[in-house]
């Protein structure tokens, strides 16, 4: 059962969390359009250093998914239950993942 306080404080965690991999991505974008060197030396190593960009990016973006399905999940009144078995998650775990579908034994 779902407290308000419970529902306030996850909510305000959450949407912390959603701000800040937003800047991230945000940020990420910003690095990705940057003009390229002249020197074709130093295209390369901006070339490989683009490719992690991309993945931090992709990485961050997936997140950033999860956050927005957790405060739905919040809102809905589901958060903080398994989505394989139905029990509670418990708040250590949610605590370490805020975002987390599953509860300890069904995510092993």
């Amino acid at each position: 059962m779902r407290t308000e306080n419970m529902y306030e404080e996850k909510h305000k965690q959450l949407k912390e969390l959603e701000k800040v991999l937003t800047e991230r991505v945000d940020g990420l974008a910003r690095d990705l359009s940057s003009t390229h060197s002249a020197d074709s030396a130093e295209q390369v190593t901006e070339r490989e250093n683009e490719d992690v960009l991309r993945n931090l990016q992709e990485e961050t973006k997936m997140e950033l998914q999860q956050v927005r399905a957790a405060l739905k999940r919040l809102d809905a009144g589901e958060y903080g239950v398994c989505a394989s078995c139905g029990a509670d998650i418990s708040p250590a775990r949610l605590q370490a993942l805020p975002y987390a579908t599953l509860c300890i034994h069904c995510a092993k």
